[in-house]
């Protein structure tokens, strides 16, 4: 396999920024790694959704949460094209994050993790936990899909600390029968939006959206 990468290193205030496009199979899988002026050991992956990427109002200020609290931040910024997303072969897509993750952090020694993924990210989750580095990873679930039972089953049977946010009105990934199951496993905190879509907001109401989100990065601070 052949690869090839484009590196390029920012100062933005006290961070540091590396960009870099690693070609996997027929892949390109871009990541960005927002580091600490100081050395740290505790990173955070953000997967973010097909359409709901780290710049999205919930990723965007868990990314500056995280930072703030001393955590070098992780993107793993992959794109799908309708045709892509239909076929998406799961364990390859894990496959390919977990080289992505590898790559990122060659010549770190992180001791600490927390992987946060939004919708599509979460079916690598179960994966990656499979994964020694990661084993013992705090995992924050959003709007995790729940209709895919390989995502359901990781959530059912998960030992990690995790808590997963859910819109009440998430009609495809909310799963009343599949969430009230999730409540025996103890080491998952469950929310629920009420009236939230798939965004975790309300339709036709930007203002309650604003103070939810509030809530939602409140949630994952206190986590």
């Amino acid at each position: 396999m052949t690869s090839k990468n484009i590196e390029k290193l920012l100062t933005l205030g006290s961070a540091k920024l590396m960009i870099n496009n690693e070609m996997i199979g027929a892949k390109n899988v871009p990541f960005r790694l927002l580091e600490q002026k100081e050395e740290s050991n505790h990173l955070v992956i953000v997967l973010p959704g097909a359409g709901y990427t780290t710049q999205a109002p919930l990723l965007h200020f868990t990314t500056a949460l995280f930072y703030n609290k001393g955590f070098d931040v992780l993107h793993i910024n992959y794109t799908f094209s309708r045709e892509e997303l239909s076929d998406l072969n799961e364990s390859d897509f894990a496959r390919d994050i977990k080289h992505t993750i590898d790559h990122a952090i060659t010549d770190k020694k992180y001791s600490h993790y927390y992987i946060v993924a939004k919708s599509i990210g979460t079916k690598a989750v179960g994966y990656l936990l499979d994964h020694e580095m990661l084993e013992d990873a705090k995992i924050v679930w959003l709007t995790p899909l729940l209709q895919n039972d390989k995502v359901y089953n990781a959530m059912v049977n998960t030992v990690n600390q995790g808590l997963s946010i859910f819109g009440g009105e998430d009609r495809h990934c909310f799963i009343v029968e599949r969430f009230e199951k999730l409540k025996n496993n103890h080491n998952l905190i469950l929310k629920v939006v009420e009236g939230g879509n798939h965004r975790l907001e309300l339709d036709h109401d930007p203002l309650k959206s604003i103070e939810i989100l509030k809530s939602v990065i409140s949630s994952i601070n206190d986590f």
